[in-house]
């Protein structure tokens, strides 16, 4: 695991992603309380402090790693009144996506941790179930958002844990109607 960042012209901004694609790995690669901050600085070949200048703390520098994991922006592109549609044409027939399933991988491993545990459940609340509870809105915004996300999520994983669904076109098409009718019930009622 190394970063050459000798190739490339050192500024604060190029030193920074390198430093945040190398906690990435760690974190991807190791829990939260196996990663150090040393090791990230020999990774990207910079010094310990350095680290500490552009992120604070380890939990800080966790916490912009869980950052740039995603946001519900997705969910709430677009039409409201077509959401299951969309979505369930997603989780259905779209494809896999990797850095999902490494996003869910990084915060497995580390849930563990109290101090993970808190930064993720932060990030968690802050860049996707509040927005996306506020984007629902009405009556009872939280059970729909939190009905919602946990359909999707869990879906979407089983589908890509699995390799697919493992069902008929037939299949998936009354899949697809099903969950598209169920998810839009969850927004809409």
């Amino acid at each position: 695991m190394g970063f050459d960042i000798c190739s490339r012209p050192r500024n604060a901004a190029t030193t920074r992603a390198a430093i945040l694609e190398a906690a990435n790995a760690r974190f991807l690669a190791e829990s939260y309380d196996q990663v150090g901050m040393r090791d990230i600085a020999r990774d990207v070949g910079v010094d310990p402090a350095l680290i500490s200048r552009y992120f604070g703390s380890k939990e800080e520098l966790f916490s912009s790693v869980i950052e740039n994991c995603g946001d519900a922006s997705a969910l709430m592109a677009g039409d409201r009144a077509t959401f299951g549609e969309r979505v369930a044409h997603d989780v259905i027939y779209g494809p896999r996506k990797e850095f999902k399933l490494r996003w869910l991988l990084l915060m497995l491993r580390s849930i563990a941790s109290p101090k993970a545990q808190d930064v993720i459940q932060r990030q968690s609340e802050c860049n996707f179930m509040t927005p996306f509870t506020q984007w629902v809105g009405g009556e009872d915004a939280e059970i729909k958002a939190r009905l919602t996300a946990g359909l999707i999520m869990g879906l979407t994983v089983s589908r890509d844990i699995s390799g697919g669904f493992n069902l008929t076109p037939d299949q998936c098409d009354r899949l697809h109607r099903r969950l598209a009718a169920t998810l839009q019930d969850f927004i809409d009622n």
